[in-house]
């Protein structure tokens, strides 16, 4: 099932917008935590944990869906399908396994929040390597996926094999004798 060529390209242009979306906001969050480890201001260095929080919830969190729910989409309307291509199966991971993540770490950016929302602790209690980190890995995990997406490298899944050949098969003439390949 293949969507008409508008609605493809509609599909096509929502799924790179929150893609790339989620690329720009990963930057933003290592922009911040850099920020935050670095700065010698406290109110910075606080304002910087505290406003992780919900910029991860209305930003990061939001468009990893809409980027794995277009994709699934785009995936399903084409003829790369969702199953048949290893570079469309490796992108499936990493969309899923990064926003699995992401979910799991919002905990952590609450914790950072309520520290750094209490004057009482500590600034170096404060300062946290683990977003630079996150946000560093999530970066090269998105770089990972957009250059799969742009080179599409060679190689059919098991399913797409047997795709390939029962749409082969289809299009010999009945009565026409097929030789099997090896």
């Amino acid at each position: 099932m293949t969507m008409p060529p508008r609605l493809r390209k509609l599909a096509l242009i929502v799924h790179v917008t929150s893609s790339v979306g989620w690329l720009g906001a990963v930057l933003a969050f290592l922009a911040l935590s850099v920020i935050g480890l670095t700065s010698q201001d406290p109110a910075t260095v606080r304002g910087v944990y505290l406003v992780m929080e919900p910029a991860a919830w209305y930003a990061l969190l939001p468009l990893a869906f809409a980027a794995l729910l277009t994709g699934i989409i785009q995936s399903l309307g084409t003829p790369w399908g969702l199953f048949r291509h290893y570079w469309v199966l490796f992108k499936l991971l990493i969309n899923v396994v990064a926003t699995v993540v992401l979910l799991i770490y919002m905990g952590t950016f609450r914790s950072m929040a309520h520290m750094a929302a209490d004057p009482e602790v500590e600034l170096s209690s404060v300062r946290n390597f683990s977003p630079v980190l996150h946000s560093v890995l999530a970066l090269v995990v998105l770089l990972l996926a957009m250059v799969l997406a742009v080179y599409k490298p060679r190689g059919v899944s098991p399913f797409g094999q047997r795709k390939q050949r029962a749409q082969s098969e289809s299009r010999i003439a009945p009565g026409a004798v097929s030789v099997p390949q090896a």
